[in-house]
């Protein structure tokens, strides 16, 4: 069972005390929310407690090959799923990052790890095509049921809006009016860590926000007590929560014809659509707010054919 942060009587003294530094690190300097805050405490409590019994007292001790133990036993010993030993793995990363700008290791033992691509498990995708049948699934209801059109309305811009902004379903529901700014058809959006990053709209997502807002919020907007200035309200005039999100997209992707599609769908489909299109990295990085340009590289694997073809074209040997 791994120990917590206040249960670091077994663990030598340079070790805990190197954890609760970075534990504060994460908490204050990082800002990072309560859950986010509790997953690096436990993924780093599992590793110390194996650097402890493999004899280390001091991270200037640790080597890459403690971290590889350490990562082999998450896969093999507990069985870990891929994707829960790839996070293990970036927080390891972070924390040895950490270790190292703080002048606790001399050499980053973390350098030298591969992530093994045979536990990366890749985001769902939609084809352009089918992200356009998805966008237009809404108006397909007005056409059925004429009374539901404001629905219709406010469903296609959170679509359009996730899509060409690559939205978090919380974030969403925390968009407010006066965050979309028109003169730079740019959107604030306030993310993880309550961090805020400016993302380009686009044309159709705009046109799409400007008849939700004159044709349909108004109606939605009767019932909100107090006056909300959140973007998008339930029936109810309340901000749309993210349940509400994944319903509404759900929904909308039964209509299109299209399945296991969810809110990190749009996400990760703008990201990928973005670099197939010849986007830099970290731009994709900075559009969808990642803190760490690893998270951003799980996209990169769609981008293939692409590289191929450059490579074939401008390599003297391709």
């Amino acid at each position: 069972m791994p120990k917590t942060s206040d249960q670091t009587q077994d663990i030598p003294a340079l070790l805990a005390s190197a954890m609760r530094g970075f534990m504060q690190f994460v908490k204050i300097e990082c800002g990072l929310r309560p859950n986010s805050v509790a997953a690096y405490r436990r993924d780093i409590a599992e590793l110390v407690e194996d650097l402890a019994e493999a004899g280390i007292t001091d991270p200037g001790e640790i080597t890459p090959r403690h971290l590889s133990t350490h990562i082999q036993r998450l896969s093999a010993d507990r069985k870990l799923a891929g994707s829960s030993v790839i996070r293990h793995l970036a927080t390891i990363r972070v924390f040895c990052r950490w270790l190292h700008a703080t002048g606790r290791v001399k050499d980053n033992p973390a350098d030298v790890l591969v992530r093994p691509s045979s536990w990366k498990k890749l985001p769902g995708v939609l084809s352009p095509n089918q992200v356009k049948r998805l966008l237009n699934a809404p108006m397909q209801e007005i056409e059925a049921k004429p009374a539901r059109k404001s629905y219709a309305l406010r469903d296609r811009a959170i679509l359009e809006l996730m899509y060409a902004s690559g939205l978090r379903a919380s974030e969403v529901g925390a968009v407010r009016q006066s965050d979309i700014i028109e003169e730079g058809g740019v959107i604030r959006v306030t993310g993880k860590g309550d961090k805020q990053r400016l993302v380009p709209m686009g044309t159709p997502a705009l046109n799409a926000l400007h008849d939700y807002l004159e044709s349909a919020r108004p109606s939605f907007a009767l019932d909100a007590e107090p006056a909300t200035d959140a973007l998008f309200l339930s029936r109810t005039g309340r901000p749309l929560e993210r349940v509400a999100v994944w319903q509404i997209i759900k929904k909308h992707a039964k209509t299109a014809g299209l399945q296991d599609v969810h809110p990190h769908t749009l996400r990760h489909s703008f990201a990928t659509h973005l670099l197939s299109g010849g986007a830099d990295l970290r731009v994709v990085q900075d559009l969808l707010g990642h803190a760490d340009i690893t998270t951003t590289q799980i996209y990169t694997h769609v981008d293939s054919d692409r590289l191929l073809s450059v490579h074939k074209q401008f390599h003297p040997r391709g």
